[in-house]
């Protein structure tokens, strides 16, 4: 195994070609919702299909991630993570031979498997060749990379659908890849522990059965999924709620987006400068006192006035900026809450999360279909109470995150 404590330029390399694989996942999804109005005229389906293709991408986030993960334990972390990137580039170009919206949709689903192979392949070998500060600096310095997506995708794919059809996006998204491969093959480093064991199903469902009987392990994953869940149910539906809901144009709703991911870029480099000085654990508590007031506001004033986007808006920045400090540490904290090789124990974490993600975005929409925006914010204040719980249980001991790297 080849273990990098220091951030060389081939160190960085690696982590590098992985978020540029990640960005183009992740504008694979947010550049396209925007432009989903024109998708769904295109094929003469109802909206209600918008955030249904966010839906599907996430399903199949979820679909593989029990497998690739202990797969990269036995066969290795490279040759999984090179084969989920050749596939996403395939998937991509796939979409340019749809006819109809369930077509589409079963494409977006495909192109989601893609996302198993970050969590459960990419992120573990980040995690097991770097000690945990720098792991942790690393971490939240490619987050910010990879939230340009969210940042920029609503702007440029607003943009694009008025200069080029929205299909052509997709050979962007595979573009995209097809560099993060190259970089990819030359810099990754093979990191699994478990190289040439047999995989069978019924170790496989001993390996899982251990990993989610760690009561920290699963408290700390449903966190992470709960709390990001208001997040990326804004993503998938904010283009209903502000273009179709307020009439507002696609400029102004891409505009929307840059405060809320903003704070959590403001976040990521702030907790960046931080981790140094400071222990996991004051990070994510610190994270939480922005996190549920922020979605408090964005609930308040919406229940208040259904029109009140701005506030909601301004809410939303306010829980972003909370994610942005805390999510991170907590990451590192959940994966290595659990003995397990790496491989498994993020391919569990990327379930759970997923899951939570999948159902949510989906109760989301029925939210603000039937209660408007009041209902749906209301929906992500769920979410920031069930992430609080959960890290009363995750950080019950008082020895968890305390240690302080200087």
């Amino acid at each position: 195994m080849q273990n990098n404590k220091r951030l060389g330029r081939q160190a960085l390399l690696f982590p590098l070609c992985l978020v540029l694989y990640e960005f183009s996942t992740y504008i694979g999804n947010d550049m396209i919702q925007p432009g989903m109005l024109d998708v769904v005229k295109q094929y003469n389906a109802g909206i209600e299909w918008v955030p249904t293709s966010m839906t599907a991408y996430l399903a199949g986030g979820m679909f593989l991630q029990w497998l690739l993960g202990p797969l990269s334990d036995r066969i290795g972390r490279r040759p999984v993570m090179l084969t989920g990137v050749v596939w996403f580039i395939v998937t991509c170009l796939a979409t340019l031979l749809a006819q109809n919206i369930e077509q589409f949709t079963f494409l977006r689903f495909l192109q989601g498997i893609s996302l198993c192979f970050i969590g459960a392949v990419g992120y573990a070998a980040i995690q097991e060749s770097f000690e945990e500060a720098v792991c942790i600096k690393i971490t939240a310095l490619m987050a910010n990379v990879a939230l340009i997506a969210p940042l920029l995708g609503p702007l440029v794919g607003a943009a694009w659908v008025h200069y080029a059809p929205w299909e052509t996006m997709f050979i962007l998204f595979a573009l995209l890849a097809a560099f993060s491969f190259f970089g990819l093959h030359r810099a990754m480093p093979e990191t699994a522990t478990r190289l040439g064991e047999k995989l069978s199903l019924k170790d496989l469902g001993h390996d899982y059965k251990l990993v989610l009987k760690n009561v920290r392990f699963v408290a700390g994953s449903l966190a992470v999924g709960f709390v990001s869940l208001p997040l990326l149910a804004w993503i998938a539906q904010s283009p209903v709620i502000i273009i179709s809901g307020e009439k507002l144009s696609t400029y102004e709703y891409g505009l929307l987006q840059v405060p809320i991911f903003g704070a959590l870029i403001l976040g990521n480099l702030v907790l960046a400068r931080l981790t140094s000085g400071r222990s996991v654990r004051s990070l994510i508590i610190m994270g939480g006192w922005w996190i549920v007031p922020g979605l408090i506001v964005a609930a308040a004033a919406t229940v208040v006035s259904s029109h009140a986007y701005l506030w909601m808006t301004a809410g939303l920045s306010l829980y972003a900026y909370g994610i942005g400090l805390a999510n991170a540490g907590l990451v590192r904290l959940t994966l290595f809450a659990s003995p397990m090789s790496k491989g498994t124990v993020s391919a569990a974490m990327g379930m759970l999360q997923m899951l939570i993600f999948t159902v949510g975005i989906e109760v989301s929409k029925h939210a603000y279909l039937h209660g408007g925006s009041g209902l749906f914010s209301l929906f992500n204040l769920l979410g920031g109470v069930l992430w609080l719980g959960l890290m009363v249980v995750f950080l019950k001991d008082k020895s968890v995150g305390n240690r302080t790297d200087a």
